[in-house]
């Protein structure tokens, strides 16, 4: 008893899905084989490939022009079909009798006809459950409410619509019981359902191909045979109704003799006699069973041809293709708007599980009829394989090359070397070429099998998932069985339903019945893969484009056999000869892989026995005709078996009575009735070849296991390395790589290994050793000491022999006296570091693994560190913190040991005491204010006693140790009265800065210098010019550096001081020189003498350059060779002369404020070195810097200044007292001697008069005063002419009217020596020849006209 079907789908489990990694994704068939231990117990399983892995999609889209198949749902799924068939018939019979089905509604459901008879006839027929009482019961197992007397309605029903077609199928109606046996075997289209394809292979299409991939064709209607009013009973359930033809009578009112009643044989009723529209027979309507009560309108057909019509067998089913086609754009178009339109909403948001179980409802219900296309099976060879191809139309890019050879491009796996298909000669097109799928919304694809079993994989190139159903293997008989049960009666007119990719059945169905189904979703980019005879189905959630191909490998061989047998069974063609590939193979035997060849033998062993027991027995029915033929020359319709429509490739049987037929050697007495003797056994092979090509198989085969049993025998006995090699190096050259092969390597590697190690054990070479650690380096192939015990007590049990066995039992006797050594050693708490290291020199000689060794390296870490320890510890004054936190770290990575955990106890208490303390005196340093000498001094007396190096805190003392230094020198300052020097003091107050201590007397001495630079300002402001280049110790010294380059001079000397040695010089050359002799200076006194010296030079160097100066201008005669002024040229223009140095200038490259009168003298640049104030201003100076008592080089020379000053007062008060300046008028009547001795007493005094640097009322005085009497104006007659009494000087005219400031005093004593020339122009005025540039022979012999007289703008005072 069917239980009813579930409202509800309930999805199946999911099926295993792999993710490879892209080392395991780089061979598909490797991959494939590693997962089908897990994937054929489902049946089905999905691949998601490596993230990056997406081919670009290369279909020719423009090309793409297809014609979907016409899929409605509800005509799919096996049971539905059967309940639509059976009411088809119950139409077709109320059809023919001209009456029109209206099916009823029950509790406003229509009603269920196929299960109401299904169950009547289950509880005996329609007498027994009337009889009985049974309808309640009919009604619950219906699905209806108990008590609401549903079961009197079912019965009305059934007795109306149902009970006389049953009556009908019984023959109780009909005069003979066997009148529809004349119709059972006769093939005939039917034409009641135009819309439904028998699925049979093209004509025009090859047999040898796929039988469920052929078009179909519309079923043609028998000639004359109208179609056109035959209703579609297959759309939405409701009234099936016949409109009848309008006046046409059925009642015949012939006479008795004409028209007799075939059932009671009389021809009376006239009236009520019914003439058969298909055979003329006549019928009274009471005499028909069940009795009619009026005569039918429309056509009638009598029982027999009621028989006849309903009696046909059934059509087979397939799907009709629709009746337009399609652009992928058009049909994606139209596949969104269905589904769009149909759940009402976005195809994308429609989810997945709503579709699956919509899907399932709409294939499950006769009420609703819902039509998809699918575009199923469209030939890539013709428009393009979805993945790139070499040639082909699509240009790939450089970065997607490796697509074209990926193993996962469908055109590329069933051909890969691992693939068995890759030996059929033939495209097979949907298993070596792919075929390609454009789904919609519901489009399904039914339970069906590979060809030949094989493994199939599936791509989703992009769109929406595919959902798919898979059952194992080995169940699928189970299914089939199942299917058959449940639907039998679609069974019966097509036994190979389920070839034809036709059928769906629920899969809650098919689990209910024992049937392990699962499932998965399939989204773009994922692969899906079905194995041999594993069963799946599936339909499309959405538009979508999938590419599909078939590929077999070693392991379906077998299986592949076996379907080839299965085939014959069932008549079914095959799409290509299992025995032609198997030779195809055979043939390739010396190149084959052996695990290929061993599979190959083994179906050729099977293969060739058959045959020879297939020709045995045919020979013994009598066939002695034998003719040999290339079967592979023949059309693939002449190769298939007439019986079983096998592919016959080894041979086949001919008759000359019909040549163009064949049957297999199965088949030989099925060829026709002629005797035996005329039939011919056609084969491809004699006997003789074929184990010829077995043989070569078998020992392609067999080598390999010969060559294994070698190995064997090798591994198992003794043998010498040399063989182990051999069979390696004929493994690699004859057979493909091995899990054995790889096992016989590792075993020659360690046996190369082993010889090399005992060599190297014994030679003490055998690795590389350090120092560092007091021992070798580690290494995973060194021999532990019991595998070396081992390798010596079980050298034999190697597979091969080693010379050096003998000596490897001296190095193990070494090794045991290593080790005792090595226990004696690690008992002592404090081994010595020297004995440990002898320790591990002497392991350096024994190449083998001594766990000794990690221990006595340990102990000798922890020695070498105790002993540094001990080392940093027995000397403080080195043990600083960064020497304590290595020791620390170092200790920290020791193995843990009492003594090392003392040391490390006591080196944190120190380090800890030690960080304290260096931060502590670092910040007692940083403090501000600074901290006290007292809790400095209390600080540093802890510190004293931590045993450790410690910069801060020795900084700490060192800033102790200057600070008392100081106040020491601070005090020493100005001990017993003593006037301390300024540079003593500044020096003493820099120092201070760098002293992070409070000095108490510091902010006296820095006020000292603060007062010294108020003083030094106040002194700079008198005396220093505007933009002065002198310092005030320059202005205030006598000068050391005069001359014209004295500027450059002192610039050069200034930078070089800072570079003066520490030896002090006793020369007193520069400023420099004197700035240091008055600091060095002890007291006031030296520094006066140290000045006076320097004055003494001053003069010296002055009178000196005076007289280089004035000797200058004597050779006239080349006065333009001359290098004067500032700018070192010639003499040319208007001119001044420096008092002081007696050098020329020219006007345009000095200034003067004013122009100068008569009498009035004119310092150079040089020489006018300050703004020379009045000595009254000068003398507060010197007042207010004995006030601050402090000695600096600016007062000392301030001071010499003015005693300088004072005295030389006092000299021209004395020269004026005893009369010497009276002697200046007599001059000329004195001696040359007394002259001399005058002139140069004049001179110095006037010049030391120019060089102080105060303003005195004697200076300008003794000037004019001598100016007057030793320079007058000289006549105009002659510039050697004295002056006469009439001839009173004009304040001009005693100077050269070429601007020169005066004649000084060398002017009248070498009054003879210099010439004068008088302007011939207007003017007559008198000019020294040198300065207007003329000599004495230009001057006798041209006219001389000055520039005033040239050039009348000209003015001479500028």
């Amino acid at each position: 008893e069917e239980a009813p079907p579930l409202n509800e789908f309930i999805p199946p489990p999911e099926c295993p899905v792999f993710e490879p990694s892209w080392e395991e994704f780089a061979d598909p068939f490797a991959y494939i084989n590693k997962i089908r231990p897990i994937a054929e117990k489902t049946g089905i399983c999905k691949i998601r490939p490596p993230p990056d892995w997406q081919p670009p999609f290369a279909c020719d889209v423009d090309r793409l022009k297809f014609t979907p198949r016409i899929q409605r749902l509800n005509e799919l799924e096996a049971q539905t079909r059967v309940k639509l068939n059976f009411l088809d018939q119950i139409a077709k019979f109320w059809e023919l009798q001209g009456c029109t089905l209206k099916i009823p509604h029950v509790e406003r459901k229509i009603l269920d006809l196929y299960q109401l008879n299904k169950l009547v006839n289950e509880e005996g027929g329609f007498e027994a459950v009337c009889r009985e009482r049974r309808w309640t019961r009919i009604s619950v197992k219906m699905g209806f409410a108990p008590g609401k007397a549903i079961g009197s309605h079912l019965r009305a029903h059934y007795e109306r619509i149902l009970y006389p077609y049953k009556l009908f199928q019984t023959g109780d109606n009909l005069p003979r019981a066997t009148l529809t046996n004349d119709t059972k075997d006769k093939e005939y289209t039917p034409h009641d359902l135009p819309q439904r394809q028998s699925v049979q292979p093209q004509e025009t299409c090859s047999i040898a191909r796929r039988a469920k991939r052929m078009g179909s064709e519309r079923i043609k209607s028998e000639p004359g045979e109208d179609c056109e009013n035959r209703p579609n009973l297959r759309r939405r359930m409701g009234t099936y109704s016949v409109k009848p033809e309008p006046g046409k009578n059925k009642a015949k009112k012939r006479g008795v003799d004409q028209y007799m009643c075939l059932v009671c044989g009389s021809g009376t009723a006239e009236d009520r006699l019914l003439l058969c529209d298909g055979c003329d027979d006549s019928y009274h309507i009471f005499c028909l069973i069940p009795p009619l009560h009026d005569v039918p309108k429309g056509d009638w057909r009598c029982p027999k041809c009621l028989a006849q019509e309903c009696g046909k067998p059934a059509v087979a089913f397939g799907f009709e293709q629709a009746s337009r086609s399609y652009t992928l754009q058009s049909f994606g178009d139209m596949a969104d708007s269905f589904k769009s339109d149909y759940f009402n909403m976005p195809v994308h948001m429609v989810p997945t599980e709503l579709v699956e179980k919509e899907f399932w409802r709409l294939v499950s219900t006769i009420e609703e009829d819902v039509t998809v296309e699918y575009g199923a099976d469209i030939a890539s060879k013709e428009f393009g394989s979805g993945f790139p191809v070499r040639n082909g139309h699509f240009e790939v890019s450089p970065e997607d090359k490796h697509y074209l050879s990926s193993g996962w491009n469908l055109n590329n796996m069933p051909v890969l070397d691992a693939s068995v298909l890759t030996h059929v000669t033939a495209d097979i097109c949907g298993m070596k070429l792919p075929w390609l799928y454009v789904g919609m919304c519901f489009s399904s694809f039914c339970w069906h099998i590979e060809d030949h079993w094989s493994y199939s994989i599936n791509y989703l190139h992009w769109g929406e998932p595919k959902t798919w159903y898979g059952a194992p293997g080995y169940a699928a008989e189970h299914l089939e069985s199942v299917m058959k049960n449940l639907a039998p009666e679609l069974f019966e007119s097509q036994p190979d339903l389920l070839h034809q990719l036709v059928t769906i059945m629920n899969p809650n169905t098919l689990m209910n019945n024992g049937v392990p189904i699962y499932r998965t979703n399939q989204c773009a980019g994922e692969f899906v893969i079905t194995f041999p005879r594993a069963y799946h189905s599936g339909f499309n959630q959405g538009f979508n484009f999938a590419e599909a191909v078939n590929f077999c490998t070693m392991d379906w061989m077998p299986i592949g056999r076996k379907c080839v047998a299965h085939y014959r069974e069932l008549s079914r063609y095959c799409v290509f000869s299992h025995d032609e590939m198997v030779c195809n193979m055979a043939c390739k035997a010396e190149t084959m892989d052996v695990d290929l060849a061993a599979a190959v033998q083994k179906e050729m062993t099977i293969m060739v026995y058959e045959e020879e027991k297939l020709r045995e027995r045919i020979k013994k029915m009598g066939v002695v005709q034998s003719r040999q033929v290339d079967y592979e020359v023949l059309p693939d319709e002449e190769q298939q078996c007439c019986k079983c429509r096998t592919t016959c490739y080894l041979s086949g049987i001919t008759c000359a009575c019909s040549p163009d037929k064949m049957v297999c050697l199965y088949h030989a007495q099925d060829l026709c009735s002629c005797p035996r003797s005329n039939l011919t056994l056609r084969y491809k092979f004699t006997l003789d070849e074929l184990y010829s090509m077995m043989t070569s198989v078998t020992q392609r085969a067999e080598s390999y296991k010969d060559w294994v049993c070698n190995v064997q025998e090798i591994l198992e006995n003794k043998g010498h390395k040399r063989e182990l090699h051999s069979l390696v190096e004929q493994a690699e050259t004859k057979f493909p790589p091995t899990s054995l092969l790889d096992q016989l390597r590792v075993v020659t590697t360690e046996a190369d290994k082993v010889a090399v190690m005992a060599q190297q054990l014994l030679n003490g070479k055998r690795q590389t050793r350090y120092r560092s650690g007091g021992g070798k380096s580690q290494n995973q192939n060194e021999l532990t000491v019991e595998e070396l015990r081992s390798f010596v007590r079980q050298f034999d049990n190697l597979p091969c022999n080693i010379r050096q066995a003998p000596l490897l039992k001296d190095l193990l006797t070494r090794v045991d006296d290593f080790q005792q050594r090595s226990e004696r050693v690690l008992s002592d708490d404090s081994p010595s570091p020297l004995e440990l290291q002898d320790l591990l020199d002497v392991s350096l000689g024994l190449d083998v693994e001594l766990p000794q060794l990690p221990l006595l390296r340990e102990r000798l870490e922890q020695a070498r560190w105790l002993e540094a320890v001990q080392q940093a510890s027995s000397r403080p004054e080195s043990l600083c913190l960064d020497t304590m936190r290595r020791l620390i770290d170092q200790g920290v990575g020791l193995a843990p040991h009492s003594s090392v955990e003392r040391a490390m106890a006591r080196l944190q208490e120190l380090l800890t005491v030690s960080e304290q303390w260096e931060e502590r005196a670092l910040s007692l340093m940083e403090a501000r204010p600074y901290h006290s000498m007292d809790t400095l001094d209390a600080a540093l007396q802890e510190v004293e006693n931590i045993p450790a190096y410690l910069p801060n805190c020795l900084q700490l003392k060192d800033v102790i140790t200057k600070a008392k230094k100081w106040l020491h020198e601070a005090e020493a300052l100005q001990l017993g009265g003593r006037i301390p020097v300024l540079d003593s003091l500044s020096e003493l107050v820099l120092r201070a800065e760098g002293i992070p201590a409070r000095l108490d007397p510091l902010s006296r001495l820095e006020a000292l210098v603060s007062d010294i630079q108020t003083w030094k300002e106040s002194a700079a402001k008198t005396f220093l010019l505007k933009n002065s280049p002198f310092s005030l110790l320059e202005v205030l010294c006598p000068r050391c550096d005069v001359g014209t380059g004295q500027q450059k001079s002192r610039s050069k000397k200034a930078k070089e001081a800072p570079q003066i040695g520490k030896k002090s010089s006793t020369k007193l050359e520069s400023l420099c020189d004197v700035e240091r002799a008055l600091s060095e200076s002890k007291d006031s006194a030296s520094a006066m003498a140290t000045l006076a010296e320097v004055r003494q030079r001053e003069m010296e160097i002055l009178l000196s350059l005076r007289a280089s100066n004035e000797s200058k201008l004597l050779p006239a005669e080349n006065c333009c060779a001359l290098s004067i002024c500032v700018c070192q040229k010639a003499p040319s223009g208007s001119m001044l002369q420096c008092e002081l140095c007696r050098e020329v200038f020219h006007c345009g490259c000095v200034t003067t404020t004013t122009e100068l009168e008569y009498g009035q003298a004119w310092l150079c640049p040089l020489c006018q070195r300050s703004r020379k104030p009045p000595l009254d201003k000068v003398l507060p100076l010197l007042a207010s810097l004995q006030r601050i008592r402090v000695r600096l080089p600016e007062g000392d020379a301030l001071r010499f200044l003015i005693e300088r000053t004072v005295r030389w007062q006092h000299r021209v008060q004395q020269a004026s007292t005893e009369g010497v300046l009276e002697e200046v008028t007599k001059m000329v009547t004195l001696k040359a001697l007394h002259q001399h001795i005058l002139f140069i007493f004049l001179e110095e005094l006037m010049v030391e008069g120019f060089l102080l640097q105060v303003t005195l009322p004697e200076t300008e005085q003794l000037y004019r005063y001598l100016l007057y009497k030793l320079a007058p104006l000289p006549s105009h007659s002659s510039p050697c002419g004295s002056n006469t009494d009439q001839d009173q000087p004009s304040p001009r005219g005693n100077k050269c009217n070429n601007a020169l400031t005066s004649l000084c005093f060398l002017s009248y004593f070498a009054a003879s020596q210099v010439n004068w020339v008088q302007c011939d122009g207007s003017c007559n005025q008198w000019f020294h020849q040198i300065c207007v540039g003329l000599s004495a022979e230009r001057a006798e012999k041209e006219e001389y006209i000055c520039i005033s007289c040239t050039q009348p703008d000209y003015d001479r005072g500028e």
